[in-house]
């Protein structure tokens, strides 16, 4: 059974999400994988406690405790490696990771990002779509590199913006569909039929389908 390791900062929804999957009986949502441990970059968030009530190791290698970037991405992946994950998730996890913690678990090191990337990375994706008067707004996965928000796509799914939409409107909707995409882009990860290949995505072309943008 493949491992999975969940990096998280905050509530723990796409955590959430992922651990449905987990448990899913129908073949086209359930992952074939464990998540082994979820691990914040803060202590007390509710990720913590989602995780810890579904019987998943949790641990904190806090932030603000390191002296230095070096340092914190020294102990973090000092914990990931501990549970020997086949794939680690970012799911709302919110450190700049350094370009050796990056290249360490080069094409197993992804993450979800609330924007049609390359469109509005970095913060306040969804005050930014907002402002830029986009008409589709939406999610992406990526495979995570050295530059921020700038890997090669997995996976995306859109919604439209409606001339109603506030800031917290539109991501509300927007975090519905990472929970749908999530699990799919792992899912087509752990069994091999979407890869990174020279940094570009290859994907099977039934996989290549479903990552294709799901508008609702």
């Amino acid at each position: 059974m493949k491992r999975v390791v969940v990096l998280l900062s905050g509530r723990g929804s796409n955590l959430q999400a992922l651990l449905a999957a987990e448990r899913a009986e129908r073949w086209a949502t359930a992952i074939p994988a464990r998540i082994v441990a979820a691990i914040s970059s803060k202590p007390q968030v509710p990720g913590l406690a989602i995780a810890a009530a579904a019987g998943v190791a949790t641990e904190v290698v806090e932030s603000q405790a390191a002296a230095s970037r070096e340092a914190f991405d020294a102990a973090l992946l000092a914990a990931i490696d501990r549970h020997a994950p086949d794939l680690v998730v970012l799911a709302g996890f919110n450190r700049v990771l350094t370009d050796g913690f990056v290249a360490h678990y080069a094409g197993r090191l992804v993450n979800i990002h609330p924007s049609l990337l390359p469109s509005f990375p970095g913060l306040a994706s969804h005050r930014q779509a907002l402002a830029a008067g986009v008409r589709v707004h939406g999610c992406t996965v990526h495979f995570v590199s050295a530059t921020v928000d700038g890997g090669a796509i997995i996976g995306q799914a859109a919604v439209p913006v409606l001339a109603s939409d506030t800031e917290e409107s539109l991501a509300a909707r927007v975090l519905e569909l990472e929970h749908r995409l999530l699990p799919i882009c792992v899912r087509s990860l752990l069994e091999g039929r979407v890869r990174l290949d020279g940094g570009r995505v290859v994907a099977e072309q039934e996989a290549f389908d479903q990552l294709a943008v799901l508008a609702v």
